[in-house]
């Protein structure tokens, strides 16, 4: 019996031992997650912009007022605008002949013609000037400070001093003819001069000749700064009043006219944030503004002051009539 507790108690003793002895085991490091890569956030592909080409006269590419206008438009619609600047006549036959998406244009018989005959589907006033009547220093017509634009005409036309027309069927040479044919008088003399050049062209010959002409006052003004030597001779009548008109293209002329572009650039150029622009354009540089706002949405948030009447006939009548003061004092007195 001593001899099996004996032998337990061996065992025992070496149980503990090799109990004892065993290494510790090591607290395992944990192994941090593989990091996952982030998806690489999409590019979105920018998209191409579309286009559109406006045909207009050179005095707004002339004045600047292009340069000035149409990279909000071209950013705020993403659509990149080709300019085609000629003078009115060409720039409606571009779009008669479908070469053109939308007009910015100032000769409102042809425009109102160019509606008229299908050619265009809209048709906005958008802003105006006026013309003036350019000339040398020495003035040997002595027309400055002449009423009317037809007496000023007819009075180079007495002195036979030199004129230089545009000759190029643009709105200052359709309103120029117009002149002409209201004092009488056809210009076809050698005195009388057909360029058939832009504005810029025309004030640089006339400069340099020098004679008398007949230019938008935003071209003069631009050119003005750059060394013309001109001088206005006539300026401020209702018959030297310059209106722009800005016209869609009728979409029938093929698939190639943009009709959405040129309906959003119209809707864009007469709001009134544009058009208040315009009159702004030209204030910080030449202390003026170049272009007057005249479209609808704007004379209806700038509506005109009324005149007070002088005269009024009201009561039971038939209609009631006022004339300014003005009108009145001008009557013929009996």
């Amino acid at each position: 019996m001593k001899g099996i507790w004996t032998k337990l108690f061996v065992v025992l003793l070496v149980a503990a031992l090799l109990v004892g002895c065993a290494a510790p085991q090591p607290t395992p490091t944990p192994v941090p997650p593989t990091p996952v890569p982030p998806k690489p956030t999409a590019v979105p592909t920018p998209v191409p912009p579309q286009k559109m080409i406006l045909a207009t006269t050179t005095s707004t590419q002339d004045s600047g007022l292009l340069q000035y206008l149409l990279p909000m438009f071209e950013q705020e619609f993403n659509v990149k605008i080709d300019v085609i600047a000629v003078g009115t006549g060409q720039a409606i036959k571009l779009g008669q002949d479908g070469n053109a998406d939308v007009l910015l244009v100032h000769a409102r018989a042809q425009e109102d013609q160019f509606m008229k005959d299908g050619h265009g589907t809209r048709r906005e006033d958008v802003m105006h000037n006026d013309f003036i009547i350019m000339g040398a220093t020495a003035d040997p017509a002595k027309i400055k400070g002449t009423k009317t634009a037809a007496e000023a005409f007819q009075k180079i036309a007495a002195a036979e001093a030199k004129f230089i027309s545009r000759g190029d069927n643009s709105g200052t040479n359709t309103k120029e003819l117009a002149i002409w044919k209201s004092a009488n008088i056809e210009p076809k003399r050698d005195w009388y001069v057909s360029a058939g050049q832009g504005m810029g062209a025309v004030l640089t010959m006339a400069d340099e000749m020098p004679a008398y002409t007949l230019s938008d006052r935003a071209t003069y003004l631009a050119r003005k700064g750059e060394g013309l030597k001109l001088e206005i001779m006539v300026e401020g009548g209702k018959d030297l009043l310059n209106p722009y008109g800005v016209i869609a293209v009728n979409p029938n002329k093929g698939p190639q006219i943009k009709a959405e572009l040129a309906t959003q650039f119209i809707d864009w150029i007469i709001s009134v944030p544009v058009q208040e622009k315009i009159e702004a354009f030209g204030r910080d540089k030449y202390g003026q503004s170049l272009f007057f706002a005249s479209s609808a949405p704007w004379k209806a948030a700038h509506p005109a002051p009324q005149a007070a009447a002088g005269l009024k006939i009201t009561g039971k009548v038939s209609k009631e009539m006022a004339w300014p003061e003005a009108d009145v004092r001008a009557m013929k007195t009996i």
